[in-house]
């Protein structure tokens, strides 16, 4: 059989490859395909307590049988991307989150903005870069946003990111997150952007004055 394996941030770049055709016998699992591919990238060894793997889009242990034609995805340590739940590489509008969750029954919208900003760990920024597996990062947002609407009854949330190179100043990630009282939709909006780092295939590269790093790319 034969799966397709996708490459993102680091590994793409450690790797120097996007994706790969990989044939194995019937049967194999994640973890058969794993140990092939440390043979054939060694570079790949010492990141491994760092990637997770989605086949076809969902996360799976290593035990998991795969089976021809699967969508294999080796994904590094997010950095941290419906109503309304997109990724784009186009310039991010507020209002856009805010009317799709705008309701006359909620008396409280609460926003998220998040901007690129000038100094972080000591260095001087001058651009960040973000990559995303879209399909699956799109996909793993209209969840958070229908697991909180569950946890929290009446609650409605939108969710964009931006991709692509963004300057000191650009709007990186915009939520909004609106309820019938404001405390529901402050805990609401605070847990969206909470589950998005931790989870949400986006990952993002800082370039300072002093050279460049994947943030998150280590365990």
């Amino acid at each position: 059989m034969t799966v397709r394996v996708l490459f993102f941030a680091i590994v793409r770049e450690r790797l120097k490859r996007d994706s790969e055709s990989i044939d194995l016998p019937a049967g194999a699992t994640v973890g058969d395909l794993t140990q092939l591919l440390i043979e054939r990238y060694p570079a790949l060894e010492d990141m491994l307590p760092a990637i997770k793997i989605a086949v076809n889009q969902e996360f799976q242990s290593h035990d998991q049988r795969l089976t021809d034609g699967d969508e294999v995805a080796l994904i590094p340590p997010v950095s941290g991307g419906a109503g309304v739940f997109r990724v784009t590489e186009l310039p991010l509008d507020l209002n856009e989150v805010i009317s799709a969750v705008t309701t006359s029954e909620h008396g409280g919208v609460a926003t998220f903005t998040g901007v690129v900003r000038s100094k972080s760990r000591g260095k001087n920024i001058v651009r960040l870069e973000y990559e995303a597996y879209r399909p699956m990062a799109e996909r793993k947002l209209a969840d958070i946003g229908e697991k909180i609407a569950r946890e929290i009854p009446g609650v409605r949330l939108a969710i964009v990111h931006r991709v692509g190179k963004l300057v000191v100043g650009e709007k990186a990630v915009v939520i909004a997150a609106s309820a019938p009282h404001r405390a529901q939709a402050f805990v609401a909006c605070q847990a969206a952007i909470d589950r998005l780092k931790e989870s949400v295939p986006i990952w993002k590269k800082e370039i300072a004055d002093d050279g460049e790093e994947w943030i998150g790319s280590t365990p």
